[in-house]
């Protein structure tokens, strides 16, 4: 019985590594949701950082008219929700409201103001806010919950780098805390569910004190990382890893294997020929 040419075995490998390239590719668009475009939102977010939004106007959850720039004089952090969100929005901001006592123990009462910003209109009134604000235990002095006008509320977004899709089941956003500096220029924007303290602490340490900010390092690069790799699942209303993306980092790297394989046997026959 015949041994296999060595050169047939090396093309059969990469056949069949083209076809379980071309298999997961075939799966991770199948298995991908139209959700948002997640390379799409960290570049719009970051594209923000060093610009001052304009001076918007909010209806407070306690019905005050409040302007944008009313906070300058003093670091800012702003959040959005949507209040019809039962799951992500109230985990991030209960995640927040620890955030804000951790600051507050370092730099002091009322060193910073935060704001959490409802984007979905009519349904994010003030009313709305209250009771979402209620519900997450965030009474801190220095919170307040606010509606935007509907005329302006694009924009606003726009400004702050806040990238959303609406969805079947809510809304699949951005997670984001986006700090401003005490002359209302976004300097910081701090990404998901949960973080590390310091990214949050740092900067408004770093912004009290009139020091530089500290930069950005690996732990952060890595955040960036792991963000482009979830995704919002709106049927259990949370951030899952998307494997989809692993599928087609995977797929892609059997295309290459599969093409040096080639290569490399072409090379080798073409070496044997007289």
């Amino acid at each position: 019985m015949r041994a296999a040419c060595p050169a047939n075995r090396g093309l059969a490998v990469a056949r069949l590594a083209l076809t379980l390239a071309w298999f997961f590719a075939a799966w991770s668009a199948a298995a991908a949701d139209a959700t948002l475009d997640r390379d799409y939102a960290l570049k719009t977010s970051e594209a923000a950082l060093g610009k001052r939004p304009a001076n918007y106007a909010f209806t407070a959850a306690d019905g005050r008219r409040v302007e944008l720039a009313a906070f300058r004089g003093k670091p800012l952090v702003v959040s959005f929700v949507y209040t019809g969100c039962f799951q992500v929005c109230p985990a991030a901001t209960q995640f927040l409201k620890l955030a804000n006592e951790k600051a507050e123990e370092v730099l002091g009462k009322n060193r910073f103001a935060l704001a959490t910003i409802g984007f979905n209109l009519p349904f994010d009134s003030p009313a709305a806010m209250r009771d979402f604000a209620r519900r997450q235990g965030a009474g801190a002095d220095n919170w307040v919950f606010l509606s935007p006008e509907a005329a302006q509320r694009d924009a606003l977004l726009a400004d702050f780098g806040f990238s959303h899709v609406a969805t079947p089941k809510g809304f699949d956003h951005l997670l984001q805390a986006t700090i401003l500096d005490t002359e209302g220029r976004i300097v910081k924007q701090v990404y998901g569910e949960t973080f590390a303290m310091d990214a949050f602490v740092g900067p408004l340490k770093a912004l009290v004190a009139g020091a530089p900010l500290p930069a950005n390092d690996l732990g952060s690069m890595i955040e960036k990382v792991r963000l482009l790799c979830t995704v919002y699942d709106p049927v259990s209303g949370v951030y899952r890893l998307d494997y989809a993306l692993f599928a087609e980092m995977l797929g892609g790297l059997l295309v290459i294997v599969a093409t040096a394989l080639f290569l490399l046997q072409d090379r080798r026959r073409a070496q044997r020929r007289p």
